[in-house]
């Protein structure tokens, strides 16, 4: 339980910028594996783009609920 008190005051420290500049680290490193490595690259063009969609609404509605209520 320390750790995760010690990870939550870290991230009181981040501003905007270091989250955004942290998403936009994380999005280029899922491009880097999707394109270097042959099968995670085949895996994503099999799923319809429709699942992706979806995810990406379903993660989004909490800090979408927080950030607006």
């Amino acid at each position: 339980m320390r750790k995760f008190k010690k990870l939550d005051k870290n991230v009181k420290k981040m501003d905007v910028h270091d989250i955004g500049l942290t998403k936009l680290s994380v999005a280029a490193g899922v491009l880097f594996i999707i394109t270097v490595w042959l099968a995670t690259m085949n895996l994503v063009h099999k799923i319809h783009w429709g699942w992706f969609l979806a995810a990406m609404i379903i993660f989004a509605i909490r800090p979408m609920k927080r950030f607006c209520c």
